[in-house]
């Protein structure tokens, strides 16, 4: 009898054990069943193109996260790198003939919106910065309207970048206006790390919020064979740390950083995962996103 009811016991325990590992498999598509489609190229890469650096259960998964900057001034590989078949973060500058529709090009696509914010440098033209700049002449005041300013008028932000901003990121007084401003309206900061003696992830840990830079930047040589040189570097440094952040540009040499990229992804996802960065904001701190605005 005994050796009867232990058996009926393995069995029913088996049984159990199936159904809940038959529900498991079909929790993604079934949870969100009724959630927006995403876009072909994502939805794509989610089904067909699995990770295959996994070698045991619980593994943490290397990721990286491409932000691209420049957006919004029509430039050379901006088609390109909204067309690339991975999730990316598309940094538009403000103020600019095709803000609007690149952020909402980006967001139709499933990419991350954030706001790059021009800041003045220690040296560069002014030419450089844009319409809207973070100047060191500006009062508290001016500071805060043009942020308020910038992030009305990108759809779909959910963080800010700086655009150059040497000069500003080691100033702690209008950094501190500046994540303030983020702060109330629910958006973190990304530093670009222009300055290697930036304020900003000392301010940002004070005020609670996410201590997000730059790892690397992809372009600071302008040749497909250098941004894959990089690319190669930012997956590396992500496998070592679990994550990487990285940096490059549309513009004048777009096209060649977007070719790069396209050219690496298939083997570059055998080793990491490419997310927007506020999978990486998410993972690494407890800011979630305030829902956003209608546009």
């Amino acid at each position: 009898m005994r050796k009867v009811f232990r058996n009926s016991v393995v069995f029913l325990l088996c049984m159990i054990c199936g159904i809940a590992n038959g529900t498991q498999g079909g929790g993604y598509f079934a949870g969100t069943a009724n959630a927006a489609e995403p876009p072909v190229q994502l939805t794509r890469q989610l089904r067909e193109e699995p990770l295959n650096n996994q070698s045991g259960k619980g593994q943490k998964i290397s990721k990286l996260s491409v932000i691209i900057d420049d957006f919004g001034n029509g430039q050379k590989g901006t088609q390109e790198m909204l067309s690339l078949p991975v999730k990316i973060t598309v940094a538009v500058m403000p103020f600019l003939p095709t803000s609007k529709k690149d952020a909402e090009s980006a967001h139709k696509m499933g990419h991350d919106v954030i706001i790059h914010m021009p800041m003045e440098p220690k040296q560069g033209r002014a030419s450089w910065l844009g319409p809207g700049a973070i100047l060191s002449s500006l009062t508290d005041e001016e500071i805060r309207k043009r942020m308020e300013e910038a992030i009305d008028s990108v759809p779909y932000a959910i963080g800010i970048n700086n655009h150059m901003g040497s000069k500003v990121t080691g100033d702690e007084r209008i950094m501190s206006i500046v994540l303030d401003v983020c702060k109330e309206r629910g958006l973190f900061f990304i530093d670009s790390k222009t300055n290697y003696r930036s304020v900003v992830g000392k301010l940002a840990a004070e005020k609670g919020m996410p201590a997000i830079a730059n790892d690397i930047f992809l372009d600071d040589v302008h040749t497909v064979q250098h941004v894959s040189k990089q690319l190669v570097t930012a997956a590396q440094h992500a496998e070592e740390r679990t994550s990487c952040i990285a940096i490059g540009h549309v513009g004048v040499f777009g096209t060649r950083t977007a070719e790069a990229l396209k050219v690496s992804i298939p083997e570059l996802q055998k080793k990491v995962e490419f997310v927007g960065i506020s999978d990486l904001v998410r993972e690494r701190s407890s800011w979630r996103p305030n829902p956003l605005p209608t546009y």
